[in-house]
């Protein structure tokens, strides 16, 4: 599959190396006001090659609209959206082309489809999520309509986990650091990591701030379960925690709670969310992602005939593949939210007869 959403539903297209990528976004509600260039600000906060902890690769992600949109404000019809590619250096794949890399999903794409793209992964790399990025972009216009924002920012690298979380520092911070008095060492993991052939993980908190109470279907549509399988369906992420987590199973009930007074909850353990539909408190996610699975040490493999071989990587990638990530985060908890203020809409009958009277 390659569409998420329900009511508001966005499918997207493109390989890494191929000659473009896009998206196709359905649903947006007419008469949105498509900023353009506070899409493409979005798009150049995830684009590759900023700086010395991303990839070299240097990509310019600009981004054209071509549909949905007439002068200046969304139609009600599918938006279209595509990104060219300008930067592929494809001779650097020529060694893994009947070679499986490990941690990546060539072995698995093989098994499922007997054919892969071999250049830098083709459709399961993460150059796919600027897509998502550029489709996250328009959703975060939907709600600010409803004053509804999404922040990210990273909260540790490599071990190194952050104790305050400062989401306006980590939009100016190059690696998106939630906490500065532990910026230089993360960084300092990262550059380590990428000076020794290797990479390491991270972890990506994200935060939605104004989002109303009643989000979320009851069982098979339920806002954590979205918000988790749009997260997990991202490139080198490992695991996700709504609220707590896992911190959650050291506690007792009595702690674990969130008590209510009249003007609203007493904690959050709850991460915003109770019984799969929001609560009204902030709704807050932590998102994990492994270590990047292209380095360029030696590694043992086998090729496409089950030959065992010994092979190095080339080519040009992340040494931490969460800070980029982070901000794909936002896009699809954007997306989610977006899509279930649409779901909910008419789950009363007031607001049924609200919209036709």
């Amino acid at each position: 599959m390659n569409s998420f959403g329900m009511k508001l539903r966005f499918s997207t297209f493109g390989e890494s190396h191929g000659k473009a990528l896009g998206c196709i976004l359905d649903g947006v509600p007419a008469g949105l006001q498509i900023d353009k260039k506070y899409i493409q600000s979005e798009l150049d906060r995830r684009k590759p090659g900023k700086s010395e902890f991303e990839t070299a690769r240097k990509e310019a992600d600009a981004v054209e609209i071509l549909s949905g949109v007439f002068e200046g404000k969304s139609t009600g019809t599918p938006i279209a959206m595509i990104i060219y590619n300008t930067n592929q250096k494809s001779r650097d794949y020529s060694n893994i082309k009947d070679v499986f890399r490990p941690g990546h999903a060539d072995f698995t794409y093989f098994e499922k489809y007997g054919i892969r793209d071999y250049r830098g992964g083709g459709r399961s790399s993460a150059r796919e999520t600027a897509a998502r990025v550029a489709a996250g972009a328009i959703a975060k216009l939907m709600l600010k309509e409803l004053n509804i924002e999404v922040m990210s920012g990273i909260s540790e690298v490599n071990g190194i986990a952050a104790e305050s979380f400062d989401y306006e520092a980590a939009k100016k911070s190059v690696i998106y650091a939630l906490d500065k008095n532990v910026e230089d060492a993360q960084k300092e993991a990262i550059l380590s990591a990428k000076n020794e052939h290797d990479s390491v993980g991270g972890v990506s908190r994200i935060v939605i701030k104004g989002a109303p109470a009643g989000l979320g279907q009851p069982l098979y549509y339920k806002l954590d379960g979205v918000l988790a399988d749009a997260m997990m369906g991202l490139n080198a992420v490992k695991a996700v925690e709504i609220g707590d987590g896992i911190k959650s199973v050291k506690s007792f009930g009595s702690q674990n709670n969130d008590q209510i007074r009249k003007d609203g909850f007493e904690s959050n353990h709850a991460g915003g969310i109770l019984g799969g539909i929001s609560n009204g408190e902030d709704i807050t996610l932590n998102v994990y992602f492994k270590p990047t699975p292209s380095i360029f040490k030696t590694q043992h493999t086998i090729t496409k005939e089950k030959e065992e071989v010994d092979f190095a990587l080339k080519g040009r990638h992340d040494p931490c593949v969460a800070i980029r990530g982070t901000v794909v985060c936002e896009a699809m908890a954007a997306l989610v939210i977006a899509d279930m203020l649409l779901l909910n809409m008419g789950s009363k009958i007031e607001g049924v007869k609200k919209y036709y009277q």
